[in-house]
């Protein structure tokens, strides 16, 4: 819909009651107000519809919070899981007096960095596809005060309710670890991961797949197809509501974090990753090792060289790095390598034609705010090519081994990725220089992201005890 008139003859023809206007902070939540279609008009289009943007986490202070929201119609479509027929609408925040878009605004840094990659002249559009992982559970509850800590949580397909009386059990619980591709009726989720399906390819976002994954207690994951920076970020934001809610409408929930479940498999967000310059695939040589160009190799080394620092952007939770350990699919090491999904970077052997061609980046997860985390893994695949930066010369590979299987001496030889958020957010103070490039993110930014991060989440997970210490050292 790129033209106002498209929008209100739409809204005429689908008898559109209301409009819901959604935007993300700086840390990745969305947001929403949601006006009549009475106050839907060629004005909220052009001058915005106003909001505090001081109450928004990372946007504003509060003598200047004044801000309005313009709404991007090429987002526009029909929320189903609202009563009143509404019409939902991603927007841009931009400044009440000027209606500049807001610098820090993350869509509005995916839409430059868009724009700067092709003034490098090195692409004109690079292409995302993250991949949705994540635990579909039947009940949680949780509390963090003085003199209280603890969660639970509830799965129908979990082993631990083999013995469970409380009501008809009927048995086919998936074991520990055991959940991948598991079928019906050990899988009992499938009907609702289908839903979920539709759901997202009724918003014209095309799903490749779905399936139950390892985690044997409701653990689930949903592929979609390449889309441009931005669109990968909006698609994103969308898809993961879109399960929450179909989740929700079955008396279901759902959580993307990385490790809900101790010594269960974590899920995370690989991205697979493409360039094109002039609707040619730049990562393709026939020639090549594992079909890569030279230039795909140049961008491998530059996220290679700077994931410690990249992590801070694609693994900005504490619970993050609970997932980034030994003994399970996520990856702990710098390394690239053709089919191992050991590797920080894996080059899918399936993918052996040019416009198939890709790597996928294995660490991330959907604690991040996708719009940074894209932006972030662009510059700095550019500064690898700008630097030619070989990821084998620089000692990431290729392995083609297990690293986990590597005795200790090899496996310490290689490169880790960081232990922990504060880890990240130190690697990232001393390595954002390419960061820099394009006046895409600020040094302001930086520290801002920085500072929240330690101070309002790994200082205050830090500083709480936990529950386990009580079993190490109550009676000490």
């Amino acid at each position: 819909m790129q033209k106002s008139q498209d929008i209100f003859q739409y809204v005429a023809q689908e008898k559109i009651e209301m409009v819901d206007l959604k935007f993300v902070d700086l840390f990745g939540r969305w947001h929403h107000l949601t006006i009549p279609v009475s106050q839907f008009n060629e004005k909220t289009l052009t001058k915005g519809v106003g909001f505090d943007g001081s109450s928004v986490p990372g946007f504003k202070s509060l003598e200047s919070g004044d801000m309005v929201l313009i709404p991007d119609l090429n987002t526009a479509l029909i929320d189903r899981f609202w009563q009143p027929k509404t019409l939902s609408l991603i927007c841009n925040a931009a400044e009440a007096d000027t209606l500049n878009f807001f610098n820090n605004d993350p869509r509005f840094m995916a839409q430059r960095a868009e724009e700067y990659l092709k003034q490098t002249g090195i692409a004109d559009v690079s292409y995302w596809s993250p991949e949705f992982e994540f635990y579909i559970f039947d009940h949680i509850t949780y509390a963090s005060v003085i003199n209280l800590a603890f969660y639970q949580i509830d799965s129908e397909e979990a082993d631990w309710n083999s013995g469970s009386n409380d009501e008809q059990n009927l048995g086919h619980k998936i074991p520990r670890q055991g959940g991948y591709h598991a079928i019906p009726p050990l899988d009992n989720l499938y009907n609702l991961r289908a839903e979920m399906v539709q759901r997202v390819e009724e918003c014209g976002i095309p799903v490749r797949y779905h399936h139950h994954e390892v985690g044997g207690p409701g653990q689930s994951e949903i592929e979609i197809g390449r889309h441009p920076l931005t669109q990968a970020g909006d698609d994103t934001m969308l898809i993961k509501y879109l399960i929450k809610m179909a989740a929700r409408e079955h008396k279901k929930t759902v959580t993307f974090m990385p490790k809900p479940l101790y010594n269960e498999a974590g899920s995370g967000m690989h991205i697979h990753i493409q360039l094109f310059k002039d609707e040619k695939p730049i990562f393709y040589d026939a020639q090549g090792w594992a079909g890569l160009s030279q230039t795909a190799l140049y961008f491998i080394g530059g996220i290679l060289k700077h994931s410690p620092a990249l992590l801070a952007f694609t693994n900005p939770s504490t619970n993050s790095y609970k997932r980034l350990v030994p003994g399970f699919e996520a990856p702990i090491k710098l390394i690239y390598g053709l089919a191992n999904r050991s590797a920080a970077i894996r080059i899918p052997k399936y993918a052996n034609t040019p416009e198939t061609k890709r790597f996928e980046f294995r660490p991330p997860d959907a604690t991040c705010n996708i719009y940074l985390a894209l932006v972030a893994l662009l510059l700095a695949g550019l500064d690898g090519i700008q630097h030619e930066i070989d990821p084998e010369a620089a000692g990431y590979g290729p392995y083609d081994e297990n690293v986990f299987k590597l005795p200790n001496f090899q496996r310490d030889q290689i490169r880790s990725l960081p232990l922990s958020l504060r880890e990240a957010l130190m690697e990232l103070e001393n390595d954002h220089q390419f960061l820099l490039k394009g006046d895409i993110f600020s040094e302001k930014l930086i520290q801002t992201w920085i500072e929240s991060k330690m101070q309002l989440e790994y200082n205050e997970v830090r500083n709480r005890p936990h529950p386990y210490e009580m079993n190490l050292y109550y009676d000490v």
